[in-house]
């Protein structure tokens, strides 16, 4: 049997693999594993001992052929960042392409004039997937339903230059508004603007660098290199939450990427000749450990004090 879906993301010959598990486009792997599991389960021959073995047939089906796929896909280091790179393209080619964009679902519609898109996006995902894989005849309906979610939450992302909702809500009736009536219908207010996937990861990652909760902070960026290996903001951040771990040769290499990618970070600038100094340092105390002296040259590994002490002194937020 074969699955064809036309509408949202997969009528421009994608396969919108976040549909298929009713997962945000931004969803972490962990919050992949845990839908995938619901619907495995849900799926698999073993778990419908009271249903049919048509029945049992297609939902094996669909468990082989879509939803093993997509979890696949979407939990493999190299082929997630793969699939995020595309997502993100096709978001802006959509952006751009919004006039002809034609919508078939209420919730689509909504979320396309939506104030709140990431709420509006995320609450319409969670309470789809409490049913998508209830009726299994109904399921292709459902994940085209929630790719068209996707497609315009991607398209109002993308959409950096401009606060106003896109422009691609299907025409409703063949009726055209009097022009006296637009003139006098107040515009509604802007949406506030979305932060970009990106963004939030680096916001998260200051807000806990600004509690001291340097691990959590680096796995956030790790994450955020994961979809954009050139973000120098990104390479900057993790290198000081490197240096505050006393980490200096891996802080050392994310400051040479950041520089490479932005010539003029002012954090990377500032801190990379110290770090290459207190470098140095290590190599010559290595050379000479039976000097007693020497201990006062050796860098502060208490992450409280010496060359990089106090960089992220002060109260905690």
């Amino acid at each position: 049997m074969s699955f064809k879906i036309d509408r949202g993301l997969f009528k421009y010959d994608f396969i919108d693999y976040h549909a298929i598990l009713c997962v945000p486009v931004d969803a972490d792997v962990k919050e992949i594993r845990k839908r995938y599991l619901q619907i495995a389960r849900r799926l698999h021959p073993d778990s419908n001992l009271t249903e049919s073995a048509a029945q049992k047939q297609l939902g094996n089906e669909l468990l082989s052929k879509l939803v093993n796929p997509a979890y696949e896909k979407l939990t493999g280091d190299r082929t997630r960042t793969e699939y995020i790179i595309i997502l993100s393209q096709i978001g802006k080619r959509l952006e751009q392409e919004s006039t002809s964009v034609t919508l078939n679902t209420d919730l689509a519609r909504q979320l396309a004039q939506a104030p709140n898109l990431a709420h509006f996006y995320k609450s319409a995902i969670a309470k789809l997937a409490q049913t998508q894989y209830d009726s299994l005849e109904q399921v292709l309906q459902v994940i085209a339903q929630v790719s068209e979610l996707n497609l315009v939450y991607l398209m109002r992302s993308a959409d950096k230059s401009s606060t106003a909702p896109p422009h691609a809500q299907p025409q409703v009736n063949s009726d055209t508004p009097h022009p006296n009536t637009a003139k006098n219908t107040p515009s509604a207010p802007a949406p506030p603007k979305e932060d970009s996937v990106i963004e939030q990861y680096v916001r998260r990652a200051q807000s806990l660098i600004g509690k001291n909760q340097f691990a959590q902070a680096k796995v956030e960026l790790q994450d955020a290199l994961k979809l954009e290996p050139k973000n120098s903001r990104c390479h900057s951040l993790i290198a000081m939450v490197y240096l505050k771990q006393n980490q200096l040769k891996m802080a050392k290499i994310h400051f040479d990427n950041a520089l490479k990618l932005d010539p003029n970070d002012e954090t990377a600038l500032q801190w990379k000749p110290k770090i290459d100094k207190a470098l140095g340092q290590q190599h010559g105390d290595h050379k000479v450990t039976s000097s007693p002296n020497n201990k006062d040259k050796q860098p502060d590994k208490s992450g409280s004090g010496g060359l990089f002490g106090g960089l992220f002194g002060g109260k905690k937020k």
